[in-house]
């Protein structure tokens, strides 16, 4: 019921979002010695909403949707880039420091996406008579 509704999807996507660069960061820290490993990481998450979202045509939301290629507004994992920046001599381009700080900017997007989710299930909550 509540993920036919645009907040919900969007706040469950950004929180989705957030796990993936999670996920991407910590490839990079576990391979933050590895000979020749670029760092990597995701598009932001507006961005991706944005490609998902611009064009004006139909969207394939569900796998039998006819006329739009399935998948054009699923949660799909965003594409991952190669991390511009310095290189040791080994060729790992990998900076803790840099890593730390993405962490972090993931760690805040996923408590956005936490905290609009909760604002907009107490709005419902409210809208029906309960609290």
């Amino acid at each position: 019921m509540f993920d036919k509704i645009e907040i919900f999807r969007m706040s469950q996507g950004l929180a989705k979002h957030a796990a993936a660069r999670q996920s991407t960061i910590a490839q990079n820290v576990a391979n933050a010695d590895t000979p020749g490993y670029q760092a990597r990481d995701i598009a932001s998450f507006a961005e991706t909403y944005e490609t998902k979202t611009d064009g004006g045509g139909m969207l394939a939301t569900r796998a039998k949707h006819i006329g739009a290629p399935v998948g054009s507004h699923s949660a799909s994992s965003p594409e991952t880039i190669i991390r511009q920046g310095a290189t040791s001599p080994n060729g790992n381009s990998v900076s803790l420091e840099s890593e730390m700080m993405a962490a972090a900017e993931a760690k805040s997007d996923h408590n956005l996406a936490l905290a609009v989710y909760n604002s907009s299930m107490n709005i419902m909550r409210a809208s029906i008579g309960r609290r």
